[in-house]
């Protein structure tokens, strides 16, 4: 269900110039996707939004502040232009509907390939880099019944289960979300799975070409994989890995998490099985996941949230009260809204304020934690 905080963003971009500014803002200083999303809709355009960019971060304390130039935006757009790269931006009717829905959606996604992959509903399967032999096989066979059953199966192209599901699904179209820019292939030996999966299905990311991913950029893949799929299911997994990290991402906002079990004495099943205990949908075939996504969801509960009735209080004793609820573990921007007491259109704003001055940072799935 669409939040007040993820409707659609209305108009965007139809020409040359309109795609210019819309990459201005995404690419200027401290402005992420929660924060494009709540200026436009503040300030009705992306020209307005521009405008009043160096006004808010003078009011957040930040001084001698500009947008991202003209001339870097447009030689972005007019590289991805040459080298066949579509602009998906978000409100467009081909950005992918459920990524819409969440709070945290890339502005932009660069896009090579074929749209009509995204028409599809959509299943993430991701696992373990060090895959075994069997995980990859399960994974082919998997992947393989759920392209024959009119899915379209999303992963984010590193080696092991993820080139496994890719593999499977090249025929019917596979989605492929990448931690790079399109033209940077990482792993290299995923090469070759680069260049074909435009064929019949499509690569995506957010970040310009050229950019070579950091640590940094593969959770911020991670939360765009669950949140284009209608369910995240983890093939093979440690404790802690990538993989769980798209699991909790898929169970922050509202998608289906579901797991492959695996033998308590491999490393890479513990996080399958600990899913599995906790009450994700067990699978051992495509049929497991179609069956449990064909079952009636249950009519959604109105959530009730009770805010105390207050008087506007200054800046500095908002902003502090707002940072002494934030620590470096990342929480809801609902849990500060009901914490503070203060009303969800102050408290945004001093989010908004805090997040230009640098003090805290947005996380994927929209969750909020102090600046490192």
């Amino acid at each position: 269900m669409m939040t007040q905080t993820s409707l659609p963003i209305n108009p965007h971009p139809k020409t040359q110039v309109d795609h210019v500014n819309w990459i201005r803002l995404i690419r200027s200083r401290r402005v992420g996707p929660a924060t494009f999303q709540r200026l436009m809709r503040q300030h009705g355009s992306v020209e307005a939004a521009l405008d009043e960019l160096p006004h808010i971060a003078k009011q957040a304390g930040v001084s001698n502040y500009a947008p991202c130039p003209y001339d870097a935006a447009e030689a972005e757009l007019l590289e991805a232009q040459q080298k066949g790269y579509r602009p998906l931006c978000y409100g467009s009717d081909e950005y992918p509907a459920l990524l819409a829905e969440t709070s945290d959606a890339p502005p932009l996604l660069w896009a090579k390939g074929n749209l009509a992959c995204l028409a599809k509903p959509i299943v993430a399967l991701v696992g373990a880099r060090n895959a075994s032999s069997l995980g990859r096989r399960m994974t082919h066979t998997i992947a393989e019944g759920l392209a024959e059953a009119g899915f379209s199966v999303v992963s984010g192209l590193a080696r092991g289960i993820d080139a496994a599901a890719h593999t499977a699904t090249l025929k019917q179209g596979a989605i492929a979300v990448v931690a790079g820019g399109l033209d940077v292939y990482y792993p290299r030996e995923n090469q070759k799975l680069y260049q074909d999966i435009p064929e019949n299905g499509i690569l995506l990311t957010e970040q310009p070409a050229g950019l070579i991913p950091q640590a940094r950029h593969f959770p911020m893949r991670n939360r765009i994989i669950a949140g284009m799929a209608q369910a995240v299911v983890v093939m093979e997994g440690a404790a802690r890995s990538g993989s769980l990290i798209t699991a909790r991402n898929a169970l922050d906002i509202g998608r289906d998490v579901m797991a492959v079990p695996g033998h308590p004495f491999d490393g890479r099943a513990a996080g399958c099985n600990f899913l599995i205990r906790d009450g994700a949908t067990l699978v051992r075939s495509a049929k497991d996941i179609i069956d449990a996504l064909a079952l009636p969801e249950e009519p959604a509960q109105p959530k009730i949230i009770a805010h105390n009735k207050v008087m506007d209080i200054p800046t500095a004793e908002a902003h502090a009260k707002i940072l002494t609820l934030l620590s470096a573990t990342a929480i809801t921007e609902d849990i500060v809204i009901r914490d503070c007491g203060l009303p969800a259109r102050i408290v945004s704003q001093h989010l908004m304020d805090l997040e230009m001055q640098g003090c805290i940072e947005r996380q994927p799935g929209g969750l909020l934690a102090l600046a490192v």
